[in-house]
């Protein structure tokens, strides 16, 4: 009697084999998240330990100032670190290139000068409001952005990153002259870069609307992985590439605009995490998400971590430690798929 036996796909008998595995780690990985937000909260200047919190009273100054400053600072690290790598994610899906991520192709830096702009023009709106007008400036970007890919008649994988880079540079620089011009240099310099120590309660609650949006990201993920296949294979299975397109760069440019209104920009989080999971998850939206948020946010933590104890008591914000582990692992990224390309 011959038994019947059901081939992998070719080059795919990995993923077959560790199915299970995965799942099986996810919960171990949530447990690492849970574990580094756990040190978080008790890393600092201030001598915050969980005996102390025991010991004294309900009005102290020590549970104030975990109430107020390292919760919501170390729940304000888990949801942007894992909306940005989301992000990142379903960025790379629709443009279909593995180096593009909102601090790459002028997103963020779009988001800043929006956020400049309605500061000068009306500063009193309240901050909900600005982070709308920072939204419209990241998605008219991004557009932007997209609208020269097709016309691009070469889109090799380093020329797509570097006209991202390029755009990135321009929208940076139109921001430094106006904030220039109306004496806003360290204010623009602050918002750009990434530091969760002005984070405290009342300040980060915007963040809860990424949540929501990174759920719908989620639910959507089938459709955005279609969209990534291209506009004729998507069109032959019914959906509309355009709207689809357009939702994901609209959600992108959402969670975005939020994230630099509340902590400021995090560069290369939506790159290299994206990259790291897709080596062991394959190209799935759907099942690569849990893992994307999951390493988003444990990276973010242990950089933030180590900002604070690199040259304790002071504090490296985490928007210096993220770009210099980020820039090198993006290097090491590109010329790793271009030798493989070569």
């Amino acid at each position: 009697m011959t038994r019947s036996v059901t081939a992998a796909p070719p080059g795919r008998p990995a993923a077959l084999t560790t199915q299970p595995r995965r799942r099986a780690a996810l919960p171990l990985a949530v447990t690492g998240v849970l574990l580094l937000a756990v040190l978080s909260l008790f890393v600092g200047v201030s001598d915050v330990t969980p005996l102390s919190l025991l010991q004294v009273g309900a009005d102290s100054q020590t549970r104030q100032i975990f109430l107020l400053s390292r919760l919501p600072r170390t729940i304000s690290i888990v949801l942007a670190g894992a909306a940005m790598a989301i992000c990142g994610l379903v960025m790379q899906m629709l443009v279909r290139n593995r180096f593009v991520e909102p601090s790459t192709i002028g997103t963020t830096e779009a988001a800043g000068l929006g956020l400049l702009t309605v500061t000068i023009l009306a500063p009193g709106l309240p901050l909900i409001g600005k982070m709308l007008v920072a939204a419209m400036f990241a998605l008219v970007s991004t557009l932007v952005f997209v609208r020269i890919l097709r016309s691009l008649p070469l889109r090799s994988i380093v020329i797509v990153p570097l006209v991202g880079l390029m755009l990135s540079g321009i929208i940076a620089s139109i921001s430094t002259y106006v904030a220039f011009d109306h004496d806003l240099l360290q204010t623009l310099s602050a918002w750009m870069t990434g530091d969760f120590s002005g984070v405290i309660a009342g300040r980060y609650e915007l963040l809860w609307i990424v949540a929501a949006l990174t759920t719908a990201i989620y639910v959507a993920g089938d459709r955005f992985t279609v969209a990534g296949l291209g506009e004729q294979f998507t069109t032959n299975l019914g959906l509309n590439y355009r709207r689809t397109v357009a939702i994901g760069l609209f959600l992108v440019s959402i969670v975005t605009a939020v994230v630099v209104v509340v902590v400021g920009a995090l560069p290369f989080l939506g790159l290299i995490v994206p990259n790291i999971v897709s080596l062991a998850m394959g190209d799935n939206l759907r099942k690569s998400l849990p893992w994307v948020a999951v390493v988003g946010a444990a990276f973010v933590l242990v950089c933030d971590i180590a900002g604070r104890i690199i040259r304790f008591p002071y504090e490296i914000p985490i928007g210096v430690v993220v770009g210099v582990v980020g820039a090198g692992l993006f290097l090491v990224l590109l010329l790793r798929k271009s030798a493989r390309v070569g």
